[in-house]
């Protein structure tokens, strides 16, 4: 049928060697209607394109559209290339060309589905006939048919299509169009049948039948986003990589690309995945344990794995899913906390700075060691240099070992100031709650407070590690950065509270802004009126009356005592730091409801920037030389904040990858969050002796195949960077063995094998997270704690190749329901080695050492 309508003589075998990129009477008459038009007739002027040509246009014209004479002329030439690659017979070329015209015709947009795309495409979004059925009924060959009315409806529903394609648009959006394309499907329909291209009784029954064009696409069934990741995930690599904007633009690239995931293990893992949301399954799999999924409902945990491999090219990402049901790659876009994982960054930082003061220090001489002046609350450079003073030839590795053994209490009694505030933590394994342990047996079992006063020790270094410097704002009352310190220090906690009452107080206008204000709050009349007053110092007196009344629950004021509490709530003779106290009410509080009364609709940025002076104004108390003891908390905690950008500094150079952390010593225990496929990353670099390779995903393109844009790129290898002391990953690389050998990571010990049976050596950190929303009361009370979410990951090195991630997640309260821990997903990499059997020996790709650096041009043509 397309080719009646189109070109009958198309797939003439007689002539074997024809060029379907030109029919010179098609394209003479064309040619001549042009002529007349330009003339000034008003013609039509009917398109002189064949099929092989159009293909052409839709593949690689800017739009799909002609734009010139020239680029026909090119859509033209490029046709003919294209068909007589294989020979000078095209007879094959040409049936090629009809099946992928039919595959790839453009039908228009349709509401619901977006761009419609080839034949099977259009009949299932403009008629809801899906390709099976239209296929099975259109094949059939006997004369009648039980289906007689149903082939009818689908031979007019494809006819329609095939005429629709010369103007989609018009005939399929446009009323007029509509129209005009049930006349010319009818007209086609007889001379099909005229022609015996289709048999009359079913002529009969398209003419007769009622088709209608939808206004939406049928709905299609829910994506399985799980089996979809892989693609998912290097389509998305693939706009930054190519720096294109939308998929929309990436799906219009004639393009095969070459990935580095292993089908074989990607599939394995997610049907691993798959099973463990079935409770019969898990018990089955021998997970229904303490520690595992002994409770909770299995189907809502949402787990992840990444596993990469260190080659010529970088480190090549082998398997990256999850069974999140979603478009979201919880490895790559999440920010969730993974628990004690976090104190393998502290580990690393630990030893970096360890590493920094050796180097500066281990060139001294004892004399010059002994004189050199130290901070009192540095404890790591004082440790180091007494090291040295004792020692005074040990190299780094000996001093990095003698640093994994200094000892810690795992105490839970201390409060600790840090986070601009007062802080307690726990032990996950109270057995050590009374024990002094060294680092690496905190680091082995996973012992919480030991690991916090190590970062504490870490942001004191930051913080004081020059005697000349910010120890002095502390020590010199006269000293004029003190000053600086503390207007830092009120723009921040100001700006906080700024943000914090403007949530509060956000999209409301007029009275509700003044209930807002004094709701669940005691306040007598007096007090009551110095809030008013505060936000409406202009306000006359029978405004204020009708807003104080409306504020009390006792409406029997007199005129008088109304007038009394206006008089004396005078607000412009008071500033608003003595307003917040005179009203009980935040002075920022007052301030940002009476802006939002003068400002409606006015956002969190406006506020901010207006606040600035009022903000400082507030916090003038502090400044005062009398609240010397106030003040020097304040700038602590501001030197505290400094000491964890230096430290954010030192874990985005080591892959960390978001823009903030918390400043508390509460993040080497996890609070700052971290996202699964940057642990890796770190843990490659620890694998790496220090050298940060770039993740690979893709291994080659090739672009537009068989044409004469054809162009082959491939990737070639880069050299590492170096982000970490070498002797530092070694450490840490005997550390993180240590865990799986003797600690918390025992079950993953032999979890994946060599090529020939042998277990490799596997390394890993645990990390469990039962995070919680907690509300405390005098006294340190606990009001209420709800879950959050629960976490469980193992971060893992195999040999010296194979290195990843695990995760275990549930969100929201229903996370309470669950007791697993790191046991869960070290027992799951033990399972998919086991399932999946030993690693190949080869390299992932064998590739020559090359000079240039990234994705090279290897072929054009």
């Amino acid at each position: 049928m397309l080719l009646f309508i189109e070109s009958r003589e198309f797939l003439d075998e007689g002539s074997a060697q024809h060029n379907p990129a030109v029919e010179w009477d098609r394209l003479a008459k064309s040619a001549f209607d042009l002529t007349l038009q330009a003339l000034g007739s008003d013609r039509n002027v009917p398109g002189g394109s064949t099929l092989a040509t159009q293909l052409e246009k839709f593949r690689h014209s800017p739009d799909g559209r002609t734009a010139s004479v020239r680029e026909k002329l090119t859509q033209m030439e490029s046709a003919a290339f294209r068909a007589y690659l294989d020979g000078p017979d095209t007879v094959e070329a040409r049936r090629r060309i009809v099946r992928d015209y039919l595959n790839s015709v453009p039908l228009a947009a349709q509401q619901g589905h977006g761009e419609v795309v080839g034949t099977a495409d259009g009949l299932f979004s403009w008629y809801g006939t899906s390709f099976e059925e239209a296929s099975r009924l259109l094949g059939e060959v006997s004369p009648e048919s039980a289906d007689t009315v149903r082939r009818g409806e689908v031979l007019r529903q494809a006819v329609s299509l095939l005429i629709a394609h010369r103007r989609p648009s018009y005939y399929l959006v446009s009323l007029a169009g509509r129209a005009e394309l049930a006349a010319l499907t009818d007209a086609y329909l007889e001379l099909l049948a005229s022609a015996g291209v289709v048999p009359q009784h079913l002529t009969r029954a398209a003419r007769d039948a009622h088709i209608t064009l939808r206004a939406r696409a049928p709905d299609r069934p829910p994506a399985a986003f799980i089996r979809q990741k892989a693609a998912n995930q290097i389509r998305t690599h693939l706009l930054s990589l190519l720096s294109i904007p939308q998929l929309y633009d990436l799906d219009r690239l004639d393009l095969d690309v070459t990935a580095t995931l292993d089908v074989r293990w990607q599939t394995a893992v997610a049907d691993l995945f798959e099973r463990l949301a079935h409770p019969e399954e898990v018990i089955q799999l021998g997970f229904s344990v303490a520690n595992m999924l002994d409770r909770g409902d299995p189907s809502k945990v949402i787990y992840s794995f990444t596993l990469m491999e260190t080659t010529p090219l970088g480190n090549v990402v082998r398997v990256q899913t999850d069974n999140y049901d979603g478009p979201l790659s919880f490895a790559q876009a999440s920010r969730v906390e993974l628990g004690s994982t976090a104190k393998l960054r502290t580990l690393v930082t630990y030893l970096e700075v360890i590493a920094d003061i050796h180097a500066r220090l281990s060139v001294l001489t004892p004399d010059e060691l002994s004189a050199t002046p130290l901070a009192g609350q540095d404890t790591l450079t004082r440790w180091t240099r007494d090291y040295l003073l004792e020692r005074p030839n040990a190299d780094l590795g000996t001093v990095l070992d003698a640093a994994m053994e200094r000892r810690y209490s795992a105490s839970p009694a201390e409060r600790f100031e840090t986070g601009g505030g007062t802080q307690t933590f726990a032990n996950f394994d109270n057995t050590y709650n009374q024990s002094v342990i060294p680092v690496s047996e905190a680091f082995r079992q996973s012992v919480n407070l030991p690991m916090v006063r190590l970062m504490r020790d870490v942001v004191r270094h930051f913080m004081f590690r020059s005697p000349d410097g910010t120890a002095r704002v502390l020590e010199d009352i006269n000293d004029p950065t003190r000053q600086e310190y503390l207007a830092r220090f009120a723009d921040r906690e100001g700006s906080s509270f700024i943000r914090q009452f403007y949530r509060k107080y956000r999209g409301l206008e007029g009275p509700p802004l003044l209930e807002t204000l004094t709701a669940n709050r005691r306040l007598d009349p007096q007090r009551t009126s110095w809030a008013l007053r505060a936000v409406m110092p202009e306000a006359d007196l029978d405004t204020f009356a009708n807003a104080l009344i409306a504020r009390l629950a006792d409406d029997s004021l007199a005129r008088p005592a109304i007038e009394n509490l206006y008089a004396r709530s005078y607000a412009s003779a008071v500033d608003l730091s003595d307003l917040g106290h005179l009203a009980r009410i935040h002075p920022l509080e007052l301030w940002v409801v009476r802006y939002l009364i003068e400002h409606p609709g006015a956002d969190v940025a406006e506020i901010l920037d207006a606040s600035g002076a009022t903000r400082q104004a507030v916090y003038g108390w502090l400044f005062r030389t009398g609240r010397r003891n106030a003040q020097d908390q304040r700038i602590r905690t501001i030197l505290e904040l400094e000491a964890f950008q230096e430290i954010l500094v030192a874990w985005q150079r080591v892959g960390y990858p978001f823009n903030n952390i918390v400043p508390s010593f509460g993040t080497a225990i996890g609070s700052s969050g971290d996202r699964p496929v940057a642990l890796a990353e770190l843990v490659g670099i620890i694998l790496n002796d220090g050298l940060r390779y770039p993740i690979v995903r893709v291994d080659a393109l090739h672009f537009a195949e068989q044409t004469p844009f054809e162009t082959r790129m491939v990737r070639t290898p880069r050299p590492g960077e170096r982000v970490m002391n070498p002797v530092v990953a070694a450490v840490v690389r005997r550390a993180m063995v240590d865990v799986v050998e003797n600690g918390t990571g025992r079950r993953a010990r032999g979890a994946l094998r060599e090529s020939d049976g042998t277990p490799l050596i596997v390394g890993g950190k645990t990390g469990t997270g039962d995070n919680r929303y907690r509300v405390f009361g005098p006294g340190g009370q606990l009001i209420e704690s709800r879950p959050v979410n629960r976490t469980s990951t193992f971060a893992f090195l195999a040999g010296n190749r194979y290195f990843g991630v695990i995760t275990a997640y549930v969100p929201g309260q229903e996370a309470g329901e669950y007791r697993f821990t790191s046991a869960l997903p070290a027992e799951i990499l033990k399972r998919i080695g086991a399932a999946l059997g030993p690693l190949s020996e080869e390299a992932a790709v064998d590739m020559p050492s090359a000079p240039d650096q990234g994705i090279a041009s290897a072929v054009t043509r």
